[in-house]
């Protein structure tokens, strides 16, 4: 038990802090203006346990596969977090595509915020983050946490969206948000 609940806790703060700035936190705060909070939310965490499920048994898989070169699969994911702290210092930004997507309002929210996250989040810092820490900790643990702290980090996009959406007109929450994501990238 005391490893799915150390998994847990690394794999929270580690994704909790990847998510801040990320791309896919953007898109929960512009869907927040468009749509329901709770269908956002809804969304984001089917589509984050799906693509993190995913991730995890690909780690889990890595790592046992490769248990006899541990000690070089520990460089390998000391390496990518490297990378990853890099990466997260780069910031992201959606493209046009990306927000023309999140801000359609074609058919259910739920499933529109769903596929736009699995979309966004497959090869994202916070996929490969969770494939990493798989490799070397409890895979349930893992995944719970790694979705729970993706959830987290994107609900507080969504409150804040909520709120400025009913607050601002849509030109000066999309230069909210670009001035939010510089902030992020400067910070982190």
């Amino acid at each position: 038990m005391d490893g799915v609940l150390i998994a847990f806790a690394v794999s929270f703060g580690v994704v909790f802090v990847a998510e801040l700035g990320d791309k896919s936190q953007l898109m929960a705060l512009t869907f927040a203006t468009r749509y329901r909070p709770r269908d956002v939310l809804i969304g984001i965490t089917v589509a984050t346990a799906v693509v993190h499920l995913v991730s995890v048994g690909i780690g889990f898989w890595v790592g046992e596969a490769f248990a006899d070169a541990q000690q070089w699969i520990t460089l390998a994911a000391g390496l990518a977090f490297l990378f990853f702290a890099a990466w997260t210092l780069r910031g992201d930004e959606l493209s046009a595509d990306e927000r023309e997507k999140a801000t359609r309002s074609s058919g259910s929210a739920v499933w529109a915020v769903g596929g736009a996250f699995f979309l966004a989040e497959l090869g994202d810092k916070t996929m490969l983050a969770t494939i990493t820490l798989a490799t070397q900790e409890d895979w349930f643990g893992t995944w719970v946490g790694s979705t729970v702290g993706m959830v987290a980090a994107d609900a507080l996009a969504i409150l804040l969206g909520a709120w400025i959406g009913k607050q601002l007109p849509e030109k000066a929450i999309r230069y909210g948000a670009s001035a939010l994501f510089a902030v992020f990238g400067l910070w982190l």
